[in-house]
């Protein structure tokens, strides 16, 4: 019964695009397992089959938008060549996206704010996204050759983030259309 297709969604694909969909949407204290069922349309004992606490269905969306972030972030790179390209690039990227219709800012934040306990795995699981965003910025700015890569990339990830925060704010009217011109000001500074 478990196993059991939702329009070609294995029932527990359809519970976690559920998930996602309203966790995004709306922050995940806001959300309730009742909802997620009543809205995938899979049976609440196969929800705690395929994960046994509301932290575990979470913890799984948390770590698919990790993937799906380090995607976008790939593709960004890879339309560019040379490390300080790069860095720009994925600022162009962000720049459009963050004026899409569909992006609601960073997930991480809303975790990380949501549950502010370190030991949260929800708070874990943002911690190490953003170490790892900034680790990226800082071995890009290094290999370009900036003089303080770590302090660049320090930068880098507020202005992203800021960029996070501005779009769910102003939705498409928002200050996040100028981030490409604020990451290229910054690494001049730099030079």
């Amino acid at each position: 019964m478990g196993n059991v297709e939702h329009g070609g969604r294995s029932a527990r694909e359809c519970l976690l695009d559920t998930a996602s969909e309203l966790f995004y949407e709306r922050g995940f204290q806001a959300v309730g397992v009742d909802e997620i069922v009543a809205r995938s349309g899979v049976a609440k004992m196969t929800l705690y089959r395929h994960f046994p606490s509301k932290d575990d269905l979470i913890v799984a969306y948390l770590e698919r938008s990790d993937a799906a972030f380090r995607a976008w972030f790939e593709g960004a790179l890879a339309s560019a060549d040379g490390p300080r390209d790069k860095l720009l690039a994925v600022f162009a990227a962000l720049g459009n996206l963050a004026q899409s219709a569909g992006c609601l800012g960073c997930t991480f934040q809303v975790s990380a704010a949501e549950f502010p306990d370190p030991a949260h795995p929800a708070h874990r699981i943002a911690l190490r996204h953003k170490r790892s965003v900034r680790s990226r910025f800082t071995k890009l700015a290094s290999d370009a050759g900036f003089g303080r890569p770590d302090v660049l990339a320090d930068q880098l990830l507020l202005l992203m983030d800021g960029a996070w925060v501005a779009a769910r704010m102003f939705e498409r009217q928002s200050p996040a259309a100028h981030v490409f011109d604020a990451a290229l000001a910054l690494m001049q500074a730099q030079r």
